[in-house]
C-alpha cells in the first residue's frame, strides 16, 4: 500500500532488544573497514594523478609533487574537521544533504544528494573495474573476461552487504589492515634508503615525462591539485552513515573520521616524499605505486604482497558506497524524495532495497562500459566535489547561526575549504568535460527534477488522504463480503468462515460460460452447494468471453450502484503451496481477479492464503 507517512517501517520480524540491535552496528574500527575503503584505495591513484599532470612540465614539474600533495593534505584536514562537526550537528546521517537541506534550502539539499548518489554509484563501477584492471595486468589471459569478473566481484560485495554492514566490515578488516600496513611499510622503509632498492618494474617501459618543458604555471598546478583531489573521495562517507555506528554513534563516527583523515594524510604525504626522494618518473604500463613498492621494498615477495593487497582493496573499495548510499536514500525516502521502500530496514539493520538498487545501477554501468576503467574515470569525482562545496558552505552558515566559542575561526576554515573544493569542482569538470563529464552535468539536474517529481506525487497523495488534518468520526456502514468460488473444497470452507467473521452479509459468486461443458460444471456446483447448505447465497455470473475478473468487477459495481452506503469486500481464496517452486503450478486466477476489481471498483481486496500444511489460513488486505 502506498503511504506518505514519514515513519520508517521495519520489514524485519519482531523488534530486537537494544543490545541485539547494537550487534548489527559498527564499532570505530569496523567503521574504518566498512566506510573508508574508497578513500584508502585512492592512494593507489591519487599521487599518480598528480605526477601525470606535472610530468607535462618535465622533471622540473615533478619537483612540485610534494607541495601539491601538501595542499591536498591541508584540504583533507579541513574536510575532516568539517565533517567531524557535521557528524556532531547532524547525528542522523546524511552528510552534505542534511547540512544543505537545513541551512541552504531543500533545492540545494537535493543538489548535494544527487551529487552524492552519482558519486557513490560511479565509485562502485570505477573501484570494481580498477581492481579487475590491476588483476588482468598481472594475468593478461583474463583480459577478455574482465566484464564477467567485474560482475562477479559486484555480486560478491552485494551479497556480503545484504548480510549487514557489520558482516561486510568484518570481511574487509583483514584486506584493509594488510593494505595500510603495506603502504606504511613502503614509506618507513623508503625513508631509510638513499637510492631505490630496485627499478625492475619500470625497466624497459617508456617514460611519459615531457623532455622540453621547463616552466610550471598556476594553471598546471591547479590542474594537478584538482586531479590529486580524487584521493579525497570517500571522506564524506562516515558522516553519511552515522546511524550505522553503535552508541554513542556520533562519537564513534567522529573517531573513525579522524582516523581515516590521519591515515590517508600520512600515506599521501609519505608516498609523495618518496617520489621526490627516488626521482621517480611516470612510465607506460606501470603504476607509480608499483614503482614505489619496488624502490622501497625491492622486487621480492613484499612487492607482490603490496600489489595483491592493492588489487583486493581497489575491488572492494565499492563497499564504501554500500555503507553510505543506502542510509542517504533512506533519509531521502523519509523526506518523500524517494519511494518509501528505500526507508525500510530489514533484519541486521540492512537497507536492503537501497543495496539492491545500487547494485543494479552499478551493474548497468559496468555493462555499458564493458568493464573498462577509462570509460568511467572521466565521470568520477565531480559529484563529490559538489557535495564538499555545498557542505562547507552550509557549515559556514551553521557557525554564524550557532555562534559558539571560536565560531569565526571555524566559519573561516569552512569558507576556505568551500573555495578550494569549489575551484576543484570547476577545474575537474572543465578538464574532463569533453571526455564524458558532460553526462554528469546533465544527470545532476535530471536527478534533482526526479526527486521533486516524487515529492510532488507524495504531496498529492497526502492531500487526498488528508494527512495532518483531523478526520471525521468513524461510522459503521453495512458490510458485504463477496467470495468468488469455482468448486467446493476446504479452501471454499475456510474462505466462507473468514467472510462470515468479517461482514454483515456474505455472498458467494461464481462465473460460468454458455457452453455445454461449463453448464454441466455449473449444475454440479449448484447441486453440491444445495447439499452443503452453508447458509450463504451462491450468485451465478455469466461471461461470454471466458473472462473472470470483468464479471466480478461489474457485479461489485452494481452493488455499489444500488447500495451506495455498503462497504464491499472481495475475499479471494488462494492456495499457498508448501514449496516456492510449486507456485509456478498455480493458475494465478487470484491475481487476475484482484487486478480487475482493484482497477474498476473501490472495493476492499482481501486475499486469503490457505497454506498446504499444518498452519492455519491467513488473510492479507
Amino acid at each position: 500500500m502506498l503511504t506518505t507517512s514519514k515513519a520508517v517501517v521495519s520489514d524485519a520480524a519482531p523488534e530486537e532488544p537494544p543490545g541485539a540491535v547494537d550487534r548489527h552496528r559498527l564499532t570505530a574500527t569496523q567503521g574504518l573497514a566498512a566506510l573508508s575503503l574508497d578513500a584508502m584505495a585512492s592512494v593507489a591513484y591519487g599521487p599518480e594523478a598528480i605526477v601525470l599532470v606535472l610530468a607535462g612540465a618535465g622533471a622540473y614539474g615533478l619537483g612540485f609533487t610534494l607541495p601539491v600533495t601538501l595542499a591536498i593534505a591541508g584540504l583533507l584536514a579541513v574536510l575532516v574537521a568539517s565533517y567531524r562537526q557535521v557528524i556532531a550537528a547532524f547525528p542522523n546521517g546524511g552528510g552534505s544533504y542534511a547540512v544543505a537541506r537545513h541551512h541552504l534550502g531543500a533545492r540545494t539539499g537535493l543538489v548535494a544528494a544527487a551529487s552524492l548518489i552519482l558519486d557513490y554509484v560511479l565509485n562502485v563501477a570505477v573501484s570494481v573495474t580498477a581492481g579487475v584492471a590491476a588483476l588482468t595486468s598481472a594475468f593478461p589471459g583474463l583480459y577478455g573476461d574482465r566484464l564477467v569478473i567485474c560482475l562477479g566481484v559486484l555480486v560478491l560485495v552485494t551479497a556480503i552487504n545484504l548480510r549487514g554492514i557489520v558482516d561486510s566490515a568484518k570481511a574487509f578488516i583483514v584486506p584493509t589492515a594488510v593494505f595500510i600496513t603495506s603502504i606504511l611499510a613502503i614509506v618507513v622503509v623508503g625513508l631509510f634508503r638513499s637510492s631505490p632498492a630496485s627499478t625492475y618494474t619500470a625497466d624497459g617501459h617508456a617514460s611519459v615525462l615531457a623532455g622540453n618543458a621547463t616552466s610550471v604555471g598556476a594553471l598546471l598546478l591547479l590542474k594537478a591539485f584538482a586531479s590529486g583531489c580524487s584521493a579525497l573521495t570517500g571522506v564524506e562517507a562516515v558522516a553519511n552513515a552515522v546511524p550505522s555506528f553503535r552508541a554513542p554513534a556520533a562519537r564513534r563516527a567522529q573517531r573513525t573520521e579522524v582516523a581515516l583523515g590521519a591515515l590517508l594524510g600520512v600515506m599521501l604525504i609519505g608516498l609523495s616524499v618518496l617520489i621526490g626522494r627516488f626521482h621517480l618518473q611516470p612510465v607506460e604500463g606501470v603504476t607509480v605505486l608499483a614503482q614505489l613498492a619496488d624502490a622501497s621494498l625491492g622486487h621480492n615477495w613484499a612487492f607482490y604482497v603490496v600489489q595483491f593487497a592493492t588489487v583486493i582493496l581497489l575491488a572492494l573499495a565499492a563497499n564504501t558506497s554500500f555503507g553510505g548510499l543506502p542510509v542517504l536514500m533512506s533519509l531521502l525516502a523519509r523526506d518523500n524524495y524517494l519511494p518509501h521502500v528505500f526507508g525500510l530496514k530489514a533484519d541486521r539493520q540492512v537497507h536492503r532495497h537501497g543495496v539492491l538498487a545500487l547494485a543494479a545501477v552499478s551493474a548497468a554501468l559496468l555493462v555499458f562500459s564493458g568493464g573498462d576503467t577509462n570509460t568511467l574515470v572521466p565521470l568520477f569525482a565531480i559529484g563529490v566535489f559538489v557535495g564538499f562545496t555545498v557542505c562547507q558552505t552550509g557549515m559556514v552558515i551553521h557557525w554564524r547561526e550557532e555562534r559558539s566559542p571560536g565560531w569565526r575561526w571555524k566559519a573561516l576554515l569552512n569558507g576556505f575549504g568551500a573555495v578550494l573544493t569549489g575551484v576543484s569542482a570547476v577545474v575537474v569538470t572543465a578538464t574532463k568535460f569533453t571526455e564524458g563529464a558532460w553526462l554528469i552535468v546533465i544527470a545532476l539536474p535530471l536527478l534533482v527534477l526526479a526527486f521533486e517529481a516524487v515529492h510532488r506525487a507524495y504531496g498529492r497523495i497526502a492531500e487526498r488522504l488528508g494527512l495532518g488534518r483531523v478526520p471525521e468520526p468513524p461510522r459503521r456502514d453495512r458490510s458485504l463480503v463477496i467470495v468468488p468460488v469455482s468448486h467446493l473444497s476446504r479452501l471454499t470452507c475456510e474462505a466462507l468462515n473468514a467472510a462470515v467473521s468479517l461482514g454483515d452479509e456474505v455472498r458467494a459468486v461464481t462465473v460460468s460460460h454458455p457452453d455445454e461443458e461449463d453448464r454441466r460444471d455449473m449444475e454440479a456446483l449448484r447441486r453440491d452447494w444445495e447439499l452443503w447448505n452453508p447458509g450463504v447465497e451462491l450468485v451465478e455470473l455469466t461471461s461470454q468471453h471466458r473472462s473472470l475478473g470483468r464479471p466480478v468487477a461489474d457485479y461489485v459495481s452494481r452493488v455499489h450502484t444500488y447500495h451506495p452506503h455498503t462497504r464491499v469486500t472481495v475475499l479471494i481464496p488462494e492456495v499457498e503451496p508448501a514449496h516456492i517452486w510449486q507456485r509456478m503450478l498455480q493458475n494465478q486466477r487470484g491475481a487476475v481477479l484482484a487486478h480487475a476489481v482493484r482497477k474498476d471498483t473501490d472495493a476492499v481486496i482481501c486475499r486469503l492464503r490457505f497454506r498446504l500444511g499444518p498452519s492455519a489460513a491467513r488473510v492479507e488486505a
